[in-house]
């Protein structure tokens, strides 16, 4: 069984998704890896990885304001030293995932026809974020 591993940096501009498909898709295939496993892990506690509608852009745009309603900035955080955006961060990301995990078949990710991989940054300003991708297989 092969392993590869490879750090990918993301520079965010603020609340957003980057998608970082192909980028993912590019590593997966200059690893020799036919069949395995990629698994992603992003190493931040105010981002998020998602897998995701990649056709409408509406869909983005709709999590985007539902996660904003459903976790508002301006409450009574205790935690506030990193701004007003900094607590309702940490929270929209123990509410998504920080990991992902994504077979390969044929040398590929085996995403479905709609579906691509997110860095979703939930602070206001923008940011370095740093995404390990991990292949195994044969």
């Amino acid at each position: 069984m092969t392993h590869r591993q490879q750090l990918l940096q993301v520079k965010t501009s603020g609340q957003s998704l980057s998608n970082i498909t192909r980028k993912v898709q590019d590593f997966v295939a200059q690893s020799g890896v036919t069949t395995g496993l990629c698994t992603l892990f992003l190493r931040h506690t105010s981002a998020s990885l998602l897998i995701q509608e990649n056709a409408d852009p509406d869909v983005l745009a709709d999590l985007e304001t539902f996660l904003a309603k459903l976790v508002p900035e301006g409450a009574s955080y205790r935690h506030s030293s990193e701004g007003p955006d900094d607590m309702p961060a940490h929270i929209r990301s123990a509410l998504t995932h920080t990991s992902e995990q994504v077979p390969i078949n044929s040398g590929r990710l085996v995403l479905g026809t709609w579906q691509g991989i997110f860095l979703w940054e939930h602070r206001h300003h923008g940011s370095q974020r740093e995404v390990v991708i991990h292949i195994s297989g044969d």
